[in-house]
C-alpha cells in the first residue's frame, strides 16, 4: 500500500505540472491573439459617454464583457418570466394605444376600481404602500419617475415581483414645455430604464400634473402609449388631513374609476395612513381592485361584445 502511494505521488505531480503548463500557454495565446469573430465585426462597447473598440482589447477581456452581457440578458429574462408567471402586464390593448383614458368604461355591475400611485419609487414610502397592498392582496399601478428608478432599482423590482403594473411618468417630472427631442428623452429614457431594471416593457404613460400640452403627451401619443389620467383625485400632494384625503378619493368614485395617489415626490405619510381606510371603504361598497391593464382589458372585452351584438 505504501509503495503504491510512493509511485502515484510523483506521477500526480508530473500530471499537475503538465496541466498547469498547458493552461498558462492557452491563457497567453488568448491574451495576445484577438478574437477573430469579434475583430471581423468591429464591435464597439459603450462605457458611459466613451466608445471602446473591441479590436483594441485583449480577447480575454472581450470574453469577460460578453459574459457580463449574457448575465444581464439572463437576469432581464428572469424578471420578465417572473412577471408573466404572476400574471403581470404593463401594456395597454391595441385599442387604447395613442388614446387618453380618464376612467374605464365598464358596466355598472362591474364594481372595479384602479388604485394608481405616482412619483415613486420613494425611500420608505413605496415599501410602506407595497406592504399595505400585499397585506390586502391588492394589485395596483405605479407610474414611476425615471431618475427614481435609477436611484431605487430594488423597489421597482419589488413592484413587479409582487404583481403590480408599472407605467412611465417621465424622467424628471418637469412641467414646462419641451421640444420634441426633450420630450423624447423624458419618455423614452424612462421606458428604457424600467426595462433594464425589471425586464418589463410598458406602454402606459401619465404626464406629470396631468398636463397635456407641454410636448410630453404629444410624444407619448405619437409613439402609441396609452395616456392614463384619473377620475378621482386624492389631492394628497397638498397634504390634506387623513379624513379629507379619504373624502377626496370617494367624492367621484364610480365603477371603472381611476384613483390618483402618490407614493413619492415628498411627504406621503398621510397617504400611507389613509390607504387602509380607503381599501376598507371600497370593499364595504362592494368594489374589487384591478390594475390599469386589467381595467383596459375589461373595457376592451365590453366594447367587443357590444360590437358583436350590432
Amino acid at each position: 500500500m505504501a509503495k503504491t502511494k510512493t509511485f502515484l505521488w510523483p506521477q500526480g505531480i508530473l500530471i499537475a505540472l503538465l496541466f498547469l503548463s498547458a493552461s498558462l500557454s492557452i491563457s497567453l495565446m488568448l491574451f495576445i491573439k484577438p478574437n477573430a469573430s469579434d475583430s471581423s465585426r468591429g464591435v464597439a462597447i459603450s462605457q458611459g459617454r466613451r466608445s471602446i473598440n473591441i479590436n483594441n482589447l485583449p480577447a480575454a477581456k472581450v470574453s469577460t464583457q460578453q459574459r457580463i452581457e449574457q448575465l444581464k440578458a439572463a437576469m432581464l429574462t428572469s424578471w420578465e418570466q417572473e412577471a408573466n408567471t404572476k400574471g403581470v402586464t404593463s401594456g395597454a390593448p391595441a385599442r387604447f394605444q395613442g388614446a387618453t383614458i380618464k376612467a374605464g368604461k365598464v358596466n355598472q355591475d362591474q364594481k372595479v376600481i384602479a388604485l394608481t400611485f405616482d412619483d415613486g419609487p420613494w425611500r420608505e414610502t413605496t415599501s410602506q404602500v407595497l406592504d399595505i397592498l400585499k397585506q390586502n392582496n391588492i394589485k395596483a399601478t405605479f407610474f414611476v419617475v425615471g431618475q427614481n428608478v435609477k436611484n431605487y432599482p430594488t423597489l421597482v423590482q419589488r413592484v413587479i415581483a409582487e404583481g403590480h403594473a408599472i407605467g412611465n411618468h417621465t424622467w424628471h417630472h418637469w412641467y414646462h414645455y419641451m421640444n420634441p427631442n426633450a420630450a423624447a428623452y423624458e419618455v423614452k429614457h424612462t421606458t428604457e430604464i424600467i426595462y433594464q431594471v425589471t425586464g418589463v416593457k410598458t406602454n402606459l404613460f401619465r404626464p406629470p400634473g396631468g398636463i397635456m400640452h407641454n410636448g410630453l403627451a404629444a410624444y407619448a401619443r405619437n409613439n402609441q402609449y396609452a395616456i392614463v389620467l384619473w377620475s378621482s383625485d386624492s389631492l394628497d400632494y397638498s397634504l390634506p388631513s387623513v379624513p379629507n384625503l379619504v373624502n377626496n378619493v370617494f367624492r367621484n368614485a364610480q365603477p371603472g374609476g381611476i384613483v390618483l395617489l402618490h407614493d413619492g415626490g415628498g411627504n406621503r405619510s398621510q397617504t400611507v395612513q389613509a390607504l387602509p381606510e380607503i381599501i376598507s371603504k371600497f370593499r364595504e361598497q362592494g368594489y374589487s381592485f384591478v390594475t390599469i391593464p386589467e381595467l383596459l382589458v375589461m373595457e376592451d372585452k365590453n366594447q367587443t361584445l357590444l360590437a358583436n351584438k350590432k
